[in-house]
């Protein structure tokens, strides 16, 4: 079964919550995330892909940024970055984030496939790695999670 659509449902510990869902672009050569998160604090906040599936302890269980390819963290237009690396998301003056996009390095299927892994959106704004510190480089201090969910295999409607 060659996967073309997941979706994540985020939630946190507090009153963030979310869909999104995710597509195979043509070729499986990109892949699109739309959605809305509700519940932020308006401004900018780090959107990741973790490595594991595991919310069983909240966003301490879901391990360290995706990166297969032991890259430093960066922006999804950076030549080297974490394959996890989304960047940022931005919620309005009503907290609501609205989510389109589409990222070069993440997929559903293959190698690299993040199906079975999560999705974590952080309380501030991810520096992108440019910071010039140790953590700037390893994750962008961008906080502690505030809601994330496992990413799964979502219905193609044919």
């Amino acid at each position: 079964m060659e996967v073309t659509r997941a979706i994540c449902v985020l939630k946190g510990p507090g009153s963030v919550s979310g869909t999104i869902r995710l597509k195979s672009g043509e070729g499986g050569h990109s892949t699109s995330l739309t959605g809305e998160i509700f519940g932020l604090t308006p401004g900018k906040h780090g959107f990741h892909v973790h490595t594991f599936g595991d919310i069983s302890q909240g966003c301490g269980s879901t391990g360290p940024h995706y990166n297969p390819c032991n890259e430093t963290h960066g922006a999804p237009q950076d030549k080297k970055r974490h394959v996890g690396d989304l960047g940022n998301i931005e919620a309005d003056e009503n907290g609501t984030a609205h989510v389109d996009m589409v990222d070069r390095l993440i997929r559903l299927a293959g190698k690299y496939a993040i199906i079975g892994r999560s999705l974590v959106v952080n309380e501030k704004e991810d520096d992108l790695g440019k910071a010039g510190t140790k953590e700037s480089i390893e994750s962008g201090t961008h906080g502690a999670g505030v809601a994330w969910g496992i990413i799964g295999i979502d219905e193609d409607p044919k």
